[in-house]
C-alpha cells in the first residue's frame, strides 16, 4: 500500500512548485470575484482576469507583474478618459477614429517598454464599455481602476500568504539544472577532440542552454527585487549568475575547439588525460548541482584541480617533444585555445565553489553545530 501511494504522489511531489502555482491561482481568482462582489463592483471579471495575471511562480515575479499590470492600467484609463472626455464623438466614424487615437500611441510605447501592454487595453474598455452599459468614460475609467486594483491587490497578497514561493530557492533549480546541462555539454564537446564535431552536433549540444541562462536571469532579478523589499534574505544572486554564465562560454569556447578532431598522434596522449579531466569536472558540476537543490553539502573540487594538473603536465610534454613544431596553423590555434579554455574553467569551477559555499550549508558544520 505504501508503494501504491509512494507511486501515485512521487510525480506530484517532483512538480510541486508548479501545483502550488495552480492553487495560488485558483486561490486567486476565487478570492478576487468575492471581494468584486462585495464591493459591488460593475465588472467582476476584470477583478478575477488580474489576479490571474499578477499571481506568479515567485513573489518577485509577482511583484514586478502586479507593478507593471497597475502602471499600465492607470495610464491607459487616464489617457483613454482624457481623449473620451476632451473629444467630442457621436456615431460609429468618430468612434472608430477616437479608438485609433487611443490604440496607436499606446501601442508604439507598449512596443517600446512591454510592461505597459495593458495600457491599450484599458484605454480601448474605457472608450467602449460606455456604449454598452450607457455609462460615461470617465466612470469607465474609474471602475476599470478600482477592478484592476482589486485583482492585483488580490493576486500580491495571495502570493505572499498561500504556498508562497521566494525566487532564492528557484534559484537553486534553474542553477542546478543549468549546470547539469552544462556538465553534459562538456563530457560531449570533449569527446569531439578524437572525432569531430560537425555543426548540427554543436548546436544540438547547445540546445536548451541558452534558455536555461535566460531563465536564471530572470529568477535573479526576481529574487533582488524581493531582497530589496526584504521579503527574502540570503546571499546575493550576482555571482553565482557571473560565474555560471563563465562557465557557459567556456563550454562554447571548447565547443569551438572541439570542431576538428585533434591530430592522432597528439590524441594518443591525451587520450587519458582528457579522460580524467572531463570525469573530474562532470562529476563536481553535477554534484555542486545535487547540493544545491538540496540546500546542503559539500563538494571537493582537489580531484578536478589534479586531473587538470596531469593534462597540464602532459602539454608541458608534447610541447617538449616537438609535436606542436609540424602541426597545421589551425590545428595548433585549436590546440592552444583547448589548453586556454580549460585553464579559465579551473579558475572559474574555483569561484563556484566559493559560491557553492555561500549557498549550501556544509553537513558536517551543521551537526558539529547541533551537537
Amino acid at each position: 500500500m505504501r508503494t501504491f501511494a509512494k507511486r501515485m504522489f512521487d510525480p506530484f511531489w517532483a512538480r510541486r512548485t508548479q501545483l502550488a502555482l495552480a492553487i495560488r491561482i485558483a486561490a486567486s481568482g476565487v478570492a478576487a470575484y468575492a471581494i468584486a462582489v462585495a464591493f459591488h463592483l460593475m465588472l467582476p471579471l476584470w477583478a478575477v482576469l488580474t489576479s490571474l495575471i499578477v499571481t506568479q511562480m515567485s513573489v518577485g515575479r509577482s511583484l514586478k507583474a502586479t507593478r507593471d499590470y497597475m502602471l499600465g492600467t492607470i495610464g491607459g484609463a487616464i489617457y483613454g478618459g482624457a481623449i473620451a472626455v476632451l473629444i467630442p464623438h457621436s456615431g460609429e466614424g468618430s468612434l472608430l477614429a477616437l479608438l485609433v487615437l487611443a490604440i496607436v500611441p499606446l501601442a508604439f510605447i507598449a512596443s517600446l517598454n512591454p510592461s505597459l501592454n495593458s495600457a491599450t487595453v484599458t484605454a480601448v474598455i474605457v472608450l467602449l464599455l460606455p456604449t454598452i452599459h450607457q455609462t460615461n468614460p470617465l466612470d469607465s475609467a474609474i471602475d476599470r481602476v478600482l477592478e484592476v486594483t482589486v485583482g492585483a491587490l488580490t493576486g500580491l497578497v495571495i502570493s505572499f500568504l498561500v504556498l508562497p514561493s521566494r525566487a532564492v530557492s528557484q534559484i537553486r533549480i534553474n542553477a542546478a539544472k543549468l549546470l547539469e546541462l552544462l556538465s553534459a555539454a562538456f563530457a560531449e564537446l570533449l569527446a569531439g577532440l578524437t572525432r569531430g564535431l560537425d555543426n548540427d552536433a554543436l548546436h544540438r549540444i547547445q540546445d536548451g542552454i541558452g534558455t536555461a541562462v535566460t531563465n536564471l536571469n530572470a529568477t535573479g532579478a526576481e529574487a533582488e527585487r524581493e531582497r530589496a523589499v526584504h521579503l527574502s534574505s540570503g546571499p546575493e544572486t550576482g555571482p553565482l549568475l557571473r560565474t555560471v554564465q563563465r562557465l557557459r562560454h567556456d563550454v562554447v569556447m571548447i565547443g569551438r575547439a572541439s570542431g576538428t578532431p585533434l591530430p592522432a598522434d597528439i590524441q594518443a596522449r591525451l587520450a587519458r588525460p582528457l579522460s580524467d579531466v572531463s570525469n573530474a569536472i562532470v562529476t563536481y558540476m553535477t554534484s555542486v548541482a545535487v547540493t544545491l537543490r538540496a540546500g546542503v553539502g559539500a563538494v571537493d573540487i582537489a580531484p578536478v584541480d589534479a586531473a587538470l594538473h596531469a593534462y597540464s603536465d602532459e602539454v608541458a610534454a608534447i610541447r617538449h617533444d616537438g609535436l606542436i613544431r609540424g602541426l597545421p596553423v589551425d590545428a595548433a590555434e585549436r590546440f592552444y585555445a583547448l589548453g586556454f579554455s580549460l585553464e579559465q574553467m579551473r579558475q572559474n569551477l574555483t569561484d563556484l565553489k566559493r559560491c557553492h559555499g555561500n549557498w549550501c550549508v556544509d553537513e558536517d558544520a551543521a551537526e558539529e553545530r547541533v551537537a
